[in-house]
């Protein structure tokens, strides 16, 4: 995509230093982009969105000027979506992407689903599931635990979260609005994709997964096949790079791992400053990798399954952040996990300060930024 790059350096070793700068440059982190929040979803095939208003700071601390009401306004007019696919996660994607994404993974989704309910699934017919469970989105949005009780009888026994939670798999399901939408609190109703966006579902296809693949290096890259793997849930990729190869380049990471690459990824100067961002719970510029040292310390690895949002200074996890609004003031409290030197600590200020304006546009009481020491 244009204007995720600059320079392009040309290297067989590509050390953590310069694998941080391409991935904040891919990840349009390493400065904002004028863009169309259609665009940016889609370059970086979608945001991570179990929790979901995480994806409006994401945009926002990769967008000149975004402003909550474009990503809401998507949602409301059904050109943007929430629905699982990498890792069966919930992801927000554009409606075009959730029609092309969703058969590519849905084998997954439904190996994983089996994998967690294995024992308490083992007398479920999948399909028969998937057959009388489908009818009751399709008539009207339902919560998934609701739509299960509907049907349960036909399995006494199986607690209907677990039907319901095996249903969001089986049956190819959107979360719809208001759920999602920033300054909304609503419950989690679900319906089909075909009933929501009006267009039918594509077989999976070889193409669609070796697209996929290039796109997660345009956006992720260099990266190693487990890269892939890790941030798709998918399995059978070798065969995918096999056939993508002689279209890459490839790289040797500092472990001698072996990175692919699309011919025109960016690899800014490893030396380019990178100011400090703001990234919302489980954001897959940390979550999109096997090995995350590119961005994160191994001992802070953890707090990536916890939640926790992450603040980047010079490109790498140094803090978690919170906020809260109460009284009409916004606060926001940064607990870093490194000591921060007092320029550090004045930029990431004034981006918190800016980040702010966004949970509370006219405070009645000045905004406030904390941070706690290492």
């Amino acid at each position: 995509m244009s204007g995720v790059g600059d320079s392009v350096i040309a290297m067989s070793l590509l050390d953590r230093r310069a694998l941080n700068r391409a991935l904040l440059a891919r990840q349009l982190l390493l400065r904002r982009h004028d863009m169309p929040v259609t665009d940016a979803l889609e370059h970086l095939v979608g945001l991570q969105a179990q929790e979901p208003l995480e994806p409006y700071v994401g945009l926002w601390s990769r967008l000149v000027g975004f402003q909550p009401s474009a990503l809401a306004e998507l949602l409301l007019s059904r050109r943007a979506v929430r629905t699982l696919l990498m890792r069966r996660t919930l992801h927000l994607v554009t409606a075009d992407d959730c029609v092309t994404l969703r058969p590519a993974h849905q084998t997954m989704l439904v190996s994983r689903a089996w994998s967690t309910w294995r024992r308490e699934l083992s007398g479920v017919d999948l399909d028969e599931l998937a057959k009388l469970g489908r009818p009751l989105f399709e008539e009207r949005p339902r919560q998934l635990t609701e739509a299960a009780r509907v049907i349960a009888d036909r399995w006494p026994g199986v607690p209907a979260r677990t039907l319901g939670d095996a249903l969001s798999t089986l049956v190819p399901l959107v979360q719809v609005p208001p759920r999602g939408v920033w300054g909304e609190r609503a419950g989690a109703y679900n319906t089909t994709i075909e009933a929501w966006l009006g267009r039918p579902l594509p077989p999976a296809s070889p193409a669609t997964v070796d697209a996929l693949v290039l796109r997660y290096l345009a956006a992720y890259g260099p990266a190693a096949t487990a890269d892939i793997r890790a941030w798709s849930g998918l399995t059978g990729l070798r065969e995918s790079v096999q056939r993508l190869r002689p279209s890459l380049r490839t790289f040797r990471d500092e472990r001698g791992r072996e990175l692919l690459d699309v011919p025109d990824g960016a690899l800014p100067d490893p030396q380019t400053p990178a100011p400090p961002r703001f990234l919302p719970a489980f954001d897959n510029a940390v979550l999109g990798y096997d090995d995350r040292s590119r961005v994160i310390d191994a001992e802070h690895r953890g707090l990536s399954v916890t939640g926790a949002r992450f603040l980047l200074v010079d490109g790498r996890v140094s803090g978690t952040w919170a906020v809260t609004v109460d009284g009409g003031a916004a606060a926001l409290r940064i607990a870093a996990l490194r000591p921060l030197t007092a320029v550090e600590r004045d930029a990431v200020v004034a981006e918190g300060e800016s980040l702010l304006t966004m949970f509370q546009p006219e405070p009645r009481h000045p905004n406030r930024v904390t941070i706690a020491d290492a």
